[in-house]
């Protein structure tokens, strides 16, 4: 679109603004895509006045359909605002992209009824299906992006949620892992362990790993850094939940696990953590209790 065309458009735009959101809202209603439900029709109504005014602007200042110069920022905030919101309201991608796309209608039907010469209007029309194409896959892309954006933070939240820390004693952590443990997760698991060792100044952390279903080298690896880290914070580990299975793979791996005790199950290796910690075991008639030493002042 020439500077002559753009300049013939804006005026167009400005002068039947009222008569094209008009139409606009009408070609979105009739849509399949339509969400009542999700969007009010006066909230729709200001978000078509608002798109139209900046996009009017837009053309004025920078003829063409190049909407990535500095011209259509205005333009692109704007979109990218709508596909935030609307990828979290619930619409999906056709449905947050019809927004644009059905612009195309009453900006063909202003075009016909402005420019006489066919081949003018051919060109027009053109120029205003480049342009509106393009918008409409910019909005796609940011709801692709938010939608994506969400799932990375829901999956962070699920591993944060799977990864509890629990103090079962006083200096004494314990950190069930069940299921796979796969590099993401074991970020996560050292970053939860280690934050939770510097809230409680934990002594012990007991790793139990009886959920997990097999131990590979990668596995291994992961165990081994975090028992690293929570050495370097002070704090000593224990293994617990290694089944014949897995203890016949870590030898057959040739994995070193070094000074690191390990137990078949949590309640032995919470046994051993208590005798470190310096608690004692009372066994009465009707229960057990663990009793902590008095510190040392």
């Amino acid at each position: 679109m020439n500077s002559t065309s753009s300049s013939a458009l804006v005026k167009a735009l400005q002068k039947n603004e009222a008569k094209i959101i008009a139409d606009w809202l009408k070609s979105q209603q009739a849509s399949q895509s339509y969400r009542p439900d999700l969007i009010k029709e006066r909230e729709l109504s200001q978000q078509s006045t608002d798109f139209l005014r900046v996009l009017t602007q837009a053309i004025a200042d920078a003829p063409g359909s190049d909407v990535d110069g500095s011209e259509w920022n205005n333009v692109r905030d704007f979109l990218a605002g709508v596909s935030h919101s609307r990828a979290q309201q619930g619409f999906s991608p056709s449905e947050t992209a019809t927004f644009v796309f059905s612009l195309k209608q009453p900006l063909f039907n202003l075009l016909r009824d402005d420019i006489k010469d066919a081949a003018g209007l051919a060109d027009a029309m053109w120029s205003v299906t480049e342009l509106v194409d393009k918008l409409g896959l910019y909005t796609t892309e940011i709801y692709q992006k938010t939608r994506e954006d969400v799932i990375i933070r829901q999956q962070r939240e699920l591993l944060e949620l799977s990864t509890p820390v629990v103090q079962l004693w006083d200096d004494i952590l314990a950190l069930p892992l069940v299921g796979t443990l796969d590099s993401a997760r074991a970020q996560v698991v050292m970053e939860t362990l280690l934050q939770k060792i510097v809230e409680t100044e934990a002594a012990i952390a007991i790793i139990d790993i009886t959920g997990v279903p097999t131990v590979d080298t990668l596995v291994a690896q992961h165990l081994l850094k975090t028992i690293a880290a929570t050495r370097l914070m002070g704090a000593d580990s224990i293994i617990s939940g290694i089944r014949p299975q897995i203890a016949q793979t870590i030898v057959h791996l040739g994995v070193d696990l070094g000074e690191v005790v390990t137990k078949a199950t949590l309640a032995d290796a919470f046994a051993v953590a208590l005798k470190r910690t310096g608690a004692r075991i009372s066994v009465g008639a009707e229960r057990v209790a663990a009793v902590a030493a008095p510190r040392e002042a």
